[in-house]
């Protein structure tokens, strides 16, 4: 390991929706025995504490005051990784598709990105982190030894998306995934709080065409390398 010793190791995970960094962080941290911070899903946290308690999404300082008070475990002991809020399980409750719209809104809104900062640096303890999300690499842990930004085509993602919901037994239509996807895409990299972009020393990584093996392969291969 590099710089900041004293600091625990960071593995930072950015790229859009759908690019897979869910999942790729939460076998990534099982196979490097670390801690993991979904930081996506603090905002569908704050998002479903907002909806729970009918507070509109648009102001500001009551959802900022939510997102600073969020008591929030991800657990990623068992095979799929749980996540619990005030100690109720909500990993199925966040992934609602009205979570992820009002999820959209909140995170553009400047107070509550704020709210959340110290709370996402505050997971990095030892043996190490790995964060998931759109801003770890260039906000929240700019000094991360390794910062990994994954994506892949929005068809492709729109198609993964389509196969979870499915899944679930929710009917979307695939063409308006595909147009919900490259809209996001647009909000999410012209907002002007941490807009959607790699970090400048990020290690892009393409997973159009890869199998989640080969991605998390690339992954190992990087964090390996950063160490020497």
């Amino acid at each position: 390991m590099n710089s900041h010793n004293s600091l625990a190791q960071v593995v930072t995970i950015d790229g859009p929706s759908g690019s897979g960094k869910g999942t790729l962080s939460q076998l990534l941290a099982q196979n490097l025995n670390f801690h993991l911070l979904d930081s996506g899903a603090l905002y569908r946290l704050v998002a479903l504490a907002a909806i729970s308690q009918g507070v509109d999404p648009q102001a500001q300082d009551k959802v900022a005051e939510l997102a600073a008070n969020l008591d929030v475990e991800f657990d990623v002991s068992g095979k799929d990784m749980r996540i619990r809020l005030a100690g109720r399980d909500v990993t199925a409750a966040i992934r609602t598709e009205e979570v992820s719209r009002v999820a959209s809104i909140v995170a553009a809104l400047p107070p509550v990105r704020n709210a959340l900062l110290q709370r996402q640096r505050d997971f990095r303890q030892a043996p190490g982190l790995v964060a998931d999300g759109r801003d770890m690499g260039t906000m929240v842990f700019p000094d991360a030894e390794v910062k990994i930004f994954l994506t892949a085509s929005p068809e492709a993602r729109a198609e993964r998306r389509y196969k979870q919901l499915q899944e679930r037994g929710e009917w979307v239509d695939m063409a308006q995934l595909v147009e919900d996807i490259r809209t996001r895409d647009q909000r999410d990299s012209e907002r002007s709080v941490s807009p959607l972009k790699p970090a400048d020393d990020a290690y892009i990584l393409d997973s159009t065409d890869m199998s989640i093996g080969q991605v998390l392969a690339a992954m190992l291969a990087r964090v390996e390398e950063a160490k020497r």
